[in-house]
């Protein structure tokens, strides 16, 4: 079984950007969201995912996630995904031996930036950069599947 351990922060400047790749735009669109998991379909370039994740226990997680036809997926996210979709576009930060992803989100979700961490256990040890701020991991209005029924405009 595959194991998500993420730890979530809001982005406190453009400093990021500095150190940061040249990103990927990204659709994704939930086909199902309750409080037991969700499945998403994320279109990324040339390539697509479904993926499912259970419930979030602390910052640990279920999470399965399997290639698709992009025409299957542009199908899904236009006819069967909840709307709005999410937008935005993921840069990829190494910092102190760490990889972070910075999702700078569009359309209506426009304005909030978060940074990610995965882990490799929950006790890992890991520096923030001073570009991050406050921890949001267990703030379920920062998960994406909340941004969809309550976007970020709306707060």
């Amino acid at each position: 079984m595959a194991i998500e351990i993420e730890r979530k922060y809001l982005v406190l400047s453009d400093a990021w950007s500095l150190n940061a790749d040249s990103g990927m735009d990204m659709q994704q669109g939930y086909l199902l969201g309750t409080e037991h998991a969700s499945v998403r379909i994320r279109l990324q370039g040339d390539s697509a995912n479904i993926n499912i994740k259970g419930v979030t226990l602390g910052v640990r997680r279920d999470e399965f996630e399997y290639p698709i036809p992009v025409a299957d997926a542009k199908y899904m996210l236009t006819h069967l995904c909840q709307k709005p979709m999410i937008t935005k576009k993921r840069y990829h930060v190494d910092y102190d031996n760490h990889r972070w992803e910075v999702d700078v989100f569009a359309g209506e979700n426009t304005g909030l930036i978060i940074a990610e961490i995965e882990l490799t256990h929950e006790d890992e040890a890991f520096s923030l950069p001073e570009w991050v701020g406050e921890e949001v991991s267990h703030d379920h209005r920062y998960y994406n599947t909340c941004l969809v029924t309550h976007p970020y405009k709306d707060w």
